[in-house]
């Protein structure tokens, strides 16, 4: 693989480039941001392009780099150089670029996954592999493509990665468009891990999610319980039943405990009581 300067009028953004939304994922660092850095400091990563058939290059990866890079005026640019590149590679290596570099649009994520599953024929073991992106998480990206296409237009960065697994749910138990869009539209003023408690205790039923927000609204998927795991306060939903137990636990340990406390023992024992409850 070859280094070299490159002249940027020569290159053209691939098809294949899995970024589509160049807003997405530059909320704290624009292209103007990124183009002063560049004028300033000089371009510390160079791009990558394939060379095309016809002559020229096409850029796999670096867009925003690219784009920055025009910006200020710039005729050549660092790029590495990539004859070999098929397509399959190609759409891996730009989709790794921008998962690895910065938060992408999560339908952008989710197209590009989609690809290499088709090229890959349906092997999601190899997508994972190839792109070093968890098994679980590509299922719930692949998911977000089952959505109506009103809840995708309002899929974005700043809600997409935070909302993942409750779309991904909200994708998985409601089977028609019109159903997945009340679901949505019923649970989207909660947190993610109550919607995601909500769509599962529905269980499919649109028509169980009246009650189920109601309960919601009262605090029966709000409460938590915490322990202590490596120094470090973890918390987990627990059945609002169990409340009791918890407060007659806690009660109790405080009683009897006036100075620092273990918290792994506190831990076990909360264990045990919810065990028994």
């Amino acid at each position: 693989m070859d280094i070299r300067d490159v002249p940027i009028e020569q290159i053209v953004v691939s098809r294949l480039n899995t970024r589509k939304d160049l807003a997405a994922g530059s909320e704290d660092s624009s292209i103007d941001d990124l183009a002063e850095s560049i004028r300033e400091k000089g371009l510390l990563n160079p791009v990558m392009v394939r060379t095309k058939p016809d002559g020229g290059y096409e850029l796999i990866a670096g867009q925003r780099r690219l784009l920055a890079c025009r910006k200020i005026g710039l005729q050549n640019i660092a790029a590495f150089i990539r004859s070999e590149l098929d397509d399959t590679d190609a759409t891996a290596i730009s989709l790794i670029e921008n998962v690895h570099r910065a938060e992408m649009n999560p339908l952008d994520k989710s197209k590009a996954l989609a690809a290499l599953r088709d090229k890959y024929n349906g092997d999601l073991q190899r997508v994972s592999k190839e792109t070093s992106i968890g098994l679980p998480t590509v299922r719930k990206y692949l998911a977000l493509l089952s959505l109506p296409d009103e809840i995708q237009q309002r899929v974005s960065t700043s809600e997409g990665p935070a909302r993942i697994d409750a779309l991904s749910v909200l994708s998985r138990t409601f089977t028609s468009p019109e159903d997945m869009l009340e679901a949505y539209n019923k649970t989207a003023g909660f947190t993610q891990e109550i919607q995601k408690q909500i769509l599962k205790a529905s269980e499919g039923d649109v028509e169980a999610l009246d009650e189920l927000v109601e309960r919601a609204q009262e605090g029966a998927f709000d409460t938590k319980m915490c322990r202590g795991l490596s120094g470090k306060l973890m918390c987990e939903y627990i059945p609002l039943e169990l409340t009791e137990s918890v407060i007659e636990l806690v009660e109790e340990w405080k009683r009897q405990h006036t100075g620092p406390t273990d918290m792994k023992e506190f831990a076990s024992r909360l264990k045990i009581k919810l065990r028994r409850a």
